[in-house]
């Protein structure tokens, strides 16, 4: 059969069993050969001794040292407070801008509040009414009282006025409770700050009807004087962490630990020490690690809540082999050093 064979395929040979013998025979040669001329030359020629080469020593010592190990964190305003509306109605007014600072108790939105003054006002008149209702049946009971002294009414009577006495009291009990809800609704209008902090954004403008089911706050309100920042320590580090602590007990051990340092996203550290005060419950089951809290004074405002940064622990060792980092080589799980006999 013809077959066409592209220019791009080379021919194979394929060798026959004698072909492979002769093939074999003169490899065999070929390798006696060069086994005789190297034995010639290894025993004419003598081996050369590597020359010693010059490298630094350095002597050391035990000493005292500090390491510092850096976490990823983020840091979270101390108070990060949700600013919604405790009644329905038309926002009339924003007394503040976005990033404002603001003290607690200062006016930051008003409410439409002229339904919630009807309210009160019918509140105050129910109020009226029951009281002068309360009035007819104390003295309808007094009337009561002396009739049945003549024997004129019966106690029956007289204890059916006194139900309707009790009764009556109970109204304006009821209408003193719907007085104060209705200026409790009055006062909702007017929606102040709940703390000190800066204004984040603002969701709705003025003329937006707004509610308590909202399903977004009309802004956030972020205390920023103490910051929270939060970083994770793997299972190790944490084990390490409290078996390197002094104290019988968790809280003893947070008590005496060193500040921290906070270094910032542009490299520069923080000019305020933190202080480690919480560790959280459990460990986190999918990345194996758990959360701390350390607590920084943020006397000027410079850093804001959604903030990231490193926290840098410091590890204290005493009396430790001080090898320079250079002079070290890194196997496996492993750390080796050269050392020089004497």
């Amino acid at each position: 059969m013809k077959t066409n064979l592209s220019p791009s395929l080379k021919r194979i040979y394929v060798p026959t069993l004698n072909s492979v013998k002769r093939i074999n025979i003169v490899k065999t040669a070929y390798v006696l050969s060069a086994i005789f001329l190297y034995s010639c030359s290894t025993g004419t020629s003598k081996p050369i001794d590597p020359q010693p080469v010059n490298l630094p020593v350095v002597t050391i010592e035990n000493g005292n040292e500090t390491v510092y190990q850096e976490y990823p964190a983020t840091i979270e305003a101390s108070a990060n407070i949700e600013i919604r509306p405790q009644v329905e109605g038309i926002l009339e007014n924003i007394y503040v801008d976005e990033g404002a600072k603001v003290n607690k108790g200062q006016a930051l939105f008003k409410i439409n509040d002229r339904p919630y003054q009807e309210q009160l006002n019918q509140a105050k008149a129910n109020l009226l009414a029951a009281k002068a209702s309360l009035e007819n049946a104390e003295l309808e009971v007094e009337k009561k009282t002396k009739l049945v002294n003549t024997k004129v009414l019966t106690d029956f009577q007289l204890k059916t006025a006194i139900s309707a006495r009790n009764a009556a009291r109970a109204n304006v009990q009821l209408a003193l409770s719907a007085v104060e809800t209705a200026k409790i609704n009055v006062g909702y209008t007017l929606i102040r700050a709940s703390a000190e902090g800066y204004i984040g954004r603002l969701q709705l403008k003025q003329g937006s009807l707004v509610g308590p089911t909202d399903s977004q706050p009309l802004t956030a309100l972020s205390n920023v004087r103490d910051l929270h920042v939060y970083f994770s320590l793997g299972e190790n580090d944490f084990i390490a962490f409290k078996n390197n602590t002094e104290g019988s007990n968790l809280q003893q051990k947070l008590h005496n630990l060193p500040p921290i340092s906070l270094v910032l996203s542009d490299q520069t550290i923080y000019d305020q020490k933190g202080k480690i005060d919480m560790v959280d419950g459990q460990f986190d089951k999918n990345t194996g690690a758990i959360t701390l809290r350390a607590t920084f004074n943020n006397p000027e405002g410079v850093l804001r809540n959604g903030n990231t940064g490193r926290v840098r622990l410091q590890k204290k060792y005493a009396q430790a082999l001080l090898v320079p980092q250079l002079a070290t080589l890194e196997m496996q799980d492993k750390i080796l050093v050269y050392t020089v006999g004497k």
